[in-house]
């Protein structure tokens, strides 16, 4: 196996690279293949370290598994108020500058701590606090629970938190079969006044298909009832549908999540009707940053009223009105989009772009030196080849064939696109000779792959999306074809003929 082991490395130049650079620890860090195989000796080790402190945090993330929240609840519904015509002048005076006041705030927070290889404990703590003008009061808990992996089918957690009152809690969950498992979930919360709630609740679930599942719960206690759910979730969308019949209130729920990967967005809508009225939910999950996302919802219900839910790094709840307004929907709706798309193209859209123009200056100056030596490697390349050229020009004009009249490789910017500024002649290298120097028979074929290791190539744009532009004759007639780095190539093509 050793031997096997050290053929292989030796065999591909990019792990012999790292090995040579680096040694066998090299070797076993995750994400290499994200680094380029034209990296020096130096780069590699530099990418070593920055792989191997990414892969720390990481495991240290794993272990302790933090979370964390900070909640505000904002009522704004005097922006909205529609009792100004029963007021009195004086009440009215008071009421014309409309208060949005902080009515509560509440922090969690949660670590994990894995006791054995099938125990983990787990503190975490809930500290609301009621921020009303009348110096309210507030109330904190803190609790902790230990879970035990019985088996990859079983697993049971006890809790015990302490706060305003003592609270103890179970929760169970037992794979029954190939699509069937069951959950159960029972408390005691006791009271500082003696009196105190206890609740249970059991499900069982049935995977219906590879994309549904189905689950049945029953709930005793306050509420008390039963609720039946069917969820089919798919690559790029979840649905779900469910019935709940109880005390005091039976509703019917339908909800659609639907995710954009290439915009980075997740949209959502949730319908809710039944006996208490009825509340209507959409949203928008949007991705800023690799760990950062911005989200907005904005429910409308009756009697519940229209409020509006905004979440980032912290996560605020804004009541604007206690009941149905036109007004206060149109705010909570259409404004937040104006707002949100003002801001990101005039903001956070030319933020991101100078960020990444800066990025990419920033890599270029930093491959400066070695974009320059491989340009004068390629350089000799191409004077070797120019005397084996010109005989194979020679040949395929006299058969008529293949003749590449122009060709270039690099950040190829159309015309057009708003960003030839970028670009220069200093992101192109010219490689018409060493495409004719690989014409054989009138034929030029390019494998799968990147092109910047063919000979006289060099990538002269490195971290930036490269193409080949290829302009030939073939029977004297002009052709041409533009393809992405990667992309073969296989020349002469009637779809490739231009009509001058």
């Amino acid at each position: 196996m050793k031997v096997l082991l050290n053929i292989q490395v030796l065999s591909d130049p990019h792990r012999r690279a790292i090995y040579d650079s680096v040694g066998v620890a090299g070797l076993r860090t995750e994400g290499w293949q994200v680094v380029q195989r034209t990296k020096t000796p130096q780069e590699i080790r530099d990418e070593y370290e920055q792989l191997a402190r990414e892969q720390a945090e990481r495991r240290l993330l794993q272990r302790t598994n933090p979370k964390g929240s900070v909640t505000l609840f904002i009522n704004a519904t005097d922006l909205f108020c529609s009792y100004g015509d029963e007021l009195d002048d004086d009440e009215l005076d008071d009421w014309l500058l409309p208060q949005v006041e902080v009515t509560g705030m509440s922090f969690t927070q949660s670590i994990e701590a894995p006791l054995t290889l099938r125990d983990t404990a787990t503190m975490s703590d809930l500290l609301p606090g009621n921020l009303s003008t009348s110096n309210g009061t507030g109330q904190g808990q803190v609790s902790c629970s230990v879970r035990r992996l019985f088996s990859d089918r079983c697993w049971a957690e006890a809790e015990l938190g302490v706060g305003d009152g003592l609270m103890v809690s179970t929760r169970a969950f037992r794979s029954l079969g190939r699509h069937l498992h069951a959950t159960g979930h029972g408390f005691i919360y006791l009271l500082p006044n003696g009196l105190g709630r206890v609740g249970l609740l059991g499900s069982l679930g049935c995977q219906l298909d590879r994309r549904t599942v189905g689950y049945l719960s029953y709930r005793v206690g306050r509420p008390a009832g039963v609720q039946a759910m069917v969820v089919r979730e798919t690559e790029h969308s979840r649905q779900s549908v469910s019935l709940y019949v109880g005390v005091p209130h039976s509703y019917v729920t339908g909800s659609l999540t639907v995710t954009l990967p290439e915009a980075d967005v997740k949209a959502r809508l949730v319908a809710k009707g039944g006996s208490f009225g009825f509340l209507v939910e959409c949203g928008l999950d949007k991705k800023i940053t690799e760990l950062s996302t911005l989200g907005a919802t904005v429910s409308v219900g009756l009697p519940t009223g229209v409020a509006v839910k905004l979440s980032q790094t912290y996560t605020a709840h804004v009541r604007l009105s206690d009941e149905l307004q036109a007004s206060a929907v149109f705010y909570g709706t259409v404004v937040p989009l104006l707002a949100w798309t003002a801001v990101n193209r005039l903001l956070v859209a030319p933020y991101v772009s100078r960020r990444q123009k800066e990025e990419a200056q920033r890599r270029r100056e930093a491959n400066r030196e070695r974009t320059a030596a491989k340009r004068r490697e390629a350089e000799a390349a191409v004077s070797l080849m120019r005397e084996t050229v010109a005989r194979i020009r020679q040949a395929e004009e006299l058969r008529r064939g293949l003749v590449i009249t122009a060709a270039w490789y690099g950040r190829i910017v159309q015309a057009g696109s708003g960003d030839q500024a970028n670009g220069g002649m200093e992101d192109l290298v010219d490689v018409t000779i060493p495409l004719q120097c690989l014409v054989t028979d009138s034929k030029l074929i390019l494998q799968e792959g990147t092109k910047s290791h063919l000979p006289g190539f060099f990538d002269p744009a490195p971290d930036t999306e490269k193409s080949l532009q290829v302009e030939y004759l073939f029977h004297n007639a002009r052709h041409q074809v533009t393809v992405a780095d990667t992309d073969p190539l296989r020349i002469p093509k009637p779809s490739h003929r231009t009509e001058s």
